[in-house]
């Protein structure tokens, strides 16, 4: 079937990163040390909130301190698990935006040798260092803004009994891996040209459930502090698969369809 099809090539995507990234483990463990460093601040924050989970729900539900204990009791999970979501998401997203900032070069790198294990790769853009990450700042603040405002409604969604705990937590899974998948494919678009947060989105949508076969998975094995560290590079690689698949490269200059070309 052709959306089974699509969705098995996105996770095999991911895992050819990791075949790739593996064959060059000096290279994978550079890669490894920006996200370890995000890992353990990230983690620091995840246990404070979950040691303090209990006082921070009953600071967000006073209106339940007269309610029957049981009624409560369930409000107050629901809200808790909500609010874990919610907070997941916000940190899988901020945690690959500070730690694709860290490693920049690294991951740079990593998609560099994937697209020339794989050939046919158009030039990196000669584009000076401050514009570039001017823009790459300006892109990821704009992600993590779209997650924020994603996080609120579904928090609110998460007090409605059995939604909260099973909807809820999907659709986190899923916006959380596209706008994932939006970032691990940036440095394949730009080399293409395609510099724009648009273009990403755009380009995801032509294969919408290839594009989800790889982000989801990505995302949710992100979300797993320290798993993370090994994932990310194999991400990072992945991702550069997965963009060719969704833009194709220009001509080459000695192509006949490239503008340059004498015969053009």
């Amino acid at each position: 079937m052709t959306f089974l099809r699509e969705i098995l090539t996105g996770v095999g995507a991911l895992l050819r990163g990791f075949g790739m990234v593996l064959r060059r483990p000096k290279l994978f463990f550079l890669g490894a040390l920006p996200p370890l460093i995000t890992s353990i601040l990230f983690l620091v924050v995840l246990v404070a909130l979950l040691a303090r989970i209990d006082d921070i729900v009953a600071w967000m539900t006073p209106f339940a301190d007269g309610w029957a204990e049981g009624w409560a009791t369930t409000l107050r999970v629901v809200v808790g698990i909500a609010l874990v979501a919610a907070s997941v998401l916000l940190m899988v997203i901020g945690f690959t935006t500070i730690t694709l900032a860290l490693g920049s070069p690294l991951y740079d790198k990593i998609a560099e040798e994937v697209e020339e294990e794989l050939g046919d790769a158009p030039e990196a853009p000669d584009e000076p260092l401050l514009p570039s990450l001017t823009r790459a700042l300006r892109q990821s603040v704009t992600l993590i803004l779209i997650s924020v405002a994603t996080a609120i409604p579904l928090f609110v969604a998460g007090f409605i009994p059995f939604v909260g705990q099973t909807v809820v937590p999907a659709v986190s899974a899923l916006v959380g891996g596209w706008l994932l998948g939006a970032e691990l494919v940036g440095a394949a678009f730009e080399r293409r040209g395609l510099q724009r947060l648009r273009d990403r989105f755009a380009g995801l949508r032509r294969r919408r459930l290839r594009s989800l076969g790889f982000a989801v998975p990505s995302f949710l094995l992100l979300s797993i502090p320290f798993v993370a560290v090994l994932v990310f590079p194999a991400a990072t690689a992945g991702g550069t698969i997965l963009a060719r698949g969704l833009v194709p490269p220009p001509p080459r200059p000695d192509h006949p369809n490239h503008p340059g070309h004498p015969g053009y």
